[in-house]
């Protein structure tokens, strides 16, 4: 039997470029403009050994043929073309058995790769998803974030645990949950645990619990949060901060499925998918002696690599136009609009607190900008200027309150100064980590501890 690529693309020049590749190759081809073709012509001949379809035409989506297809021919690769990238596009495809999610544009050697390998192995899919679950908000057209969807798509059916890399605020946690939500598992709970941001001696309880009686001020049972997270998913971020001893702990439960509360006798198991997480190099810390070489194995089973925000700003106006857009409809106001070259100005920088530094700063626009479109002069000064801070100035502002405290609250100057400056030291230590305490109080100079009692002090 002659292996065939049918090509469903009612753009004219893909189709060409297309066809003209498969042709250098020799691989026998035929070409569609819409769904309702091939669903006639399959009436009429025997099906094609690999379909390639873009997702957006006229009359029904690729999506719909992608559908019909796999009712009527399950074991036929489906490849899935769309110039309109994004997670759930890419999620549907794979819900719908796609072999494989293909954005444009496209190396047309990577096509003709992609249908080769599809020749080359047969996949059935069945739909195992919720169609109502809701994925989180995950915005990116950018190529390292095209990656980042299509693993996901892969990935939502497995059982594998997985290691999710990147620097602070880069949203592991977001793709966490949307491996979750788009799992078998979506049923069940989903918890998530900052293991830098819990004291090493509360962690273990944290984590597996303790019995009533099990140290000072255990005055009752506790459920761990491995016990909370039973047939669903626990997200461990920040795993590279885990203590040792916990390694160990964590390592067992991997490995034998069990584990015992702080203080118990009888062993505990327990199903649960773990997702980890870390924006360390986990390698290098193994090489120092400070993360087990076993642990890490056992949780590089699938890694996913997240991008900094530096690595794909030509999706900083799409992120910044959600962001004003949610921040306007929390805040009950009008959206804001960011001026052209203001947009332009935002991907030129570095972003080293990445989406979340994004996120804050738009919401910061629309409290602080009076109109309703946000030219470069409206950001704030850091950002126009990180230097623009000089010494002189700042030893200004602070002289002019301090004399401003002598006349309203005479007796209280000392205290409220120290307030004030721990309070912008603090918020600028979290921005500059992420909001991650463990290293923001390293930057800082203090406790993990006093650096958590501050925060809840000033609401932070």
């Amino acid at each position: 039997m002659v292996k065939t690529v049918w090509i469903v693309d009612d753009d004219r020049a893909i189709r060409w470029v297309l066809e003209k590749a498969f042709e250098r190759e020799r691989i026998a081809q035929r070409s569609f403009i819409s769904t309702d073709e091939v669903l006639s012509a399959l009436n009429d001949s025997e099906p094609p050994s690999v379909l390639l379809s873009d997702i957006r035409m006229s009359g029904e989506s690729g999506l719909v043929l992608l559908e019909q297809i796999k009712k009527r021919y399950p074991d036929l690769p489906v490849i899935i073309m769309t110039a309109y990238s994004d997670l759930d596009s890419a999620v549907a495809a794979f819900q719908g058995g796609a072999f494989e999610y293909l954005p444009k544009p496209f190396d047309v050697n990577q096509a003709v790769g992609l249908v080769r390998r599809a020749m080359a192995q047969s996949t059935s899919r069945k739909d195992r998803y919720d169609e109502s679950a809701k994925a989180p908000e995950i915005i990116g057209q950018a190529p390292a974030m095209q990656e980042v969807f299509r693993v996901i798509g892969r990935l939502a059916l497995s059982q594998s645990t997985v290691l999710i890399e990147g620097e602070s605020g880069t949203g592991k946690e977001l793709v966490a949950r949307a491996l979750h939500r788009h799992s078998p598992r979506r049923a069940a709970p989903f918890i998530a645990i900052n293991t830098a941001a819990i004291p090493r001696e509360l962690l273990e309880s944290e984590l597996f619990g303790h019995e009533r009686g099990s140290f000072t001020g255990a005055i009752a049972q506790r459920i761990g949060h491995f016990e909370q997270a039973e047939g669903g998913t626990l997200f461990l971020d920040e795993i590279g901060d885990m203590p040792a001893e916990m390694q160990t702990r964590l390592l067992r439960v991997l490995a034998e499925g069990q584990f015992y509360r702080v203080g118990g006798q009888q062993p505990i198991k327990v199903n649960v998918r773990v997702i980890a997480a870390t924006h360390q190099n986990l390698k290098e810390r193994v090489r120092q002696n400070l993360f087990r070489e076993d642990l890490f194995h056992r949780l590089n089973v699938i890694r996913l690599r997240l991008p900094p925000l530096r690595e794909r700003r030509e999706d900083i106006p799409l992120l910044a136009r959600y962001f004003l857009q949610r921040s306007a409809q929390q805040l009950g106001v009008e959206k804001k609009r960011v001026a052209d070259n203001t947009l332009a100005f935002l991907q030129t920088l570095l972003f080293p607190g990445n989406v979340r530094q994004l996120e804050n700063l738009c919401h910061w626009l629309t409290v602080m900008v009076p109109g309703q479109v946000v030219q470069t002069e409206d950001l704030p000064a850091e950002i126009l200027n990180p230097q623009s801070m000089d010494k002189a100035s700042w030893l200004s502002g602070l002289e002019a309150e301090i004399n401003q405290l002598f006349s309203d609250a005479p007796g209280e100057v000392f205290d409220r100064i120290i307030e004030k400056i721990e309070s912008v030291l603090i918020h600028h230590a979290l921005a500059q980590t992420g909001g991650r305490r463990a290293e923001a109080a390293q930057l800082l100079g203090i406790g993990r501890n006093t650096l958590t009692r501050k925060t809840q002090k000033m609401r932070l």
